[in-house]
């Protein structure tokens, strides 16, 4: 009979491809995690990773089974955190896809007073790599509870997509640029500029890339940026390109000139989870404070 520990054996493996990894994030020695899979596969009758490449990968088999597997262990700890008001304390785990930049919504301070107020709730904290629009179909399968989502270029009907906040994307470059006397700015007028930006995955790279098209013009970014502002304003300083930011983030630096442009571009951040039905009492609260803590931005 299939344990549901080797379910979080196997959605350990699948989410890292990496028995290694998946080891330390298990909290097992490498062998039992092998050995664990290999009964799982036994029980199942079918191989559910494919080992013949240096990278493992799922198979046909893999895939389908992971789906279920989400939903399995997010019913067990729904089940598991349901009970906690008897216990008179709120716990459980809330998996939190995290962004590069919170504009001016003040992300860490929501975390510490959730924190504060909810001592034993365990927070894990992503930051994707290839953009957060990868986290909807995380959300979707069930290994993220909660994502802030970056201009989503999709609004899965499973999830519950609320605006956080939103606020005009600037032009930014050094102070002895030709353009920084300006104090509004064409889009057509940067075609020529070598722009610092974010990889095309990213929700700020997709927001530009489509405000350049419809202008009827191609940007040109030359450096490729998969890091926060600091670092994009560090190269604006330095004279490798200009940018672009949100509002909130280019008065941080104070260094570089912000210009406004023309016809604005928004830029917008959400809050995507499952609805609040399927959430667990953890991932609400915490749902809750961050959205409190945006309501406090809007009103400011």
């Amino acid at each position: 009979m299939v344990e549901l520990r080797q379910i979080e054996h196997f959605v350990a493996v699948a989410a890292e491809m990496s028995f290694s990894r998946a080891a330390s994030r298990a909290h097992v020695v490498q062998s039992a995690l092998s050995t664990s899979i290999a009964k799982l596969e036994r029980e199942l009758g079918v191989q559910l990773f494919d080992r013949s490449r240096q990278q493992i990968s799922l198979t046909a088999a893999g895939e389908r089974f992971r789906s279920h597997a989400y939903e399995v262990l997010r019913s067990a700890r729904a089940a598991t955190e349901s009970i906690c008001e008897f216990r008179g304390t709120l716990s459980g785990t809330v998996e939190f896809g995290s962004l590069i930049s919170f504009g001016p919504l003040d992300v860490a301070a929501a975390l510490g007073d959730f924190h504060r107020a909810h001592p034993h709730v365990r927070l894990r904290l992503h930051l994707s790599q290839t953009g957060a629009s990868t986290y909807l179909s995380n959300l979707v399968e069930g290994s993220l509870d909660l994502a802030l989502v970056s201009v989503p270029n999709r609004f899965p009907p499973q999830l519950d997509m609320r605006l956080m906040f939103e606020e005009p994307m600037v032009y930014v470059c050094p102070e002895s640029h030709p353009l920084a006397a300006n104090t509004r700015i064409e889009l057509t007028d940067l075609a020529d500029e070598e722009i610092i930006g974010f990889p095309p995955n990213f929700g700020l790279r997709h927001l530009m890339d489509d405000a350049f098209h419809a202008a009827g013009v191609h940007c040109q970014t030359q450096y490729e940026v998969p890091a926060g502002f600091a670092t994009i304003a560090e190269l604006v300083t330095n004279g490798l390109g200009t940018a672009f930011m949100p509002s909130s983030e280019a008065r941080r630096f104070p260094d570089l000139r912000p210009v406004e442009l023309t016809n604005p571009v928004t830029w917008q951040v959400y809050l995507a989870s499952p609805p609040v039905s399927q959430m667990t009492p953890a991932t609400a609260r915490l749902a809750g404070t961050l959205l409190d803590a945006a309501a406090r931005v809007r009103s400011a």
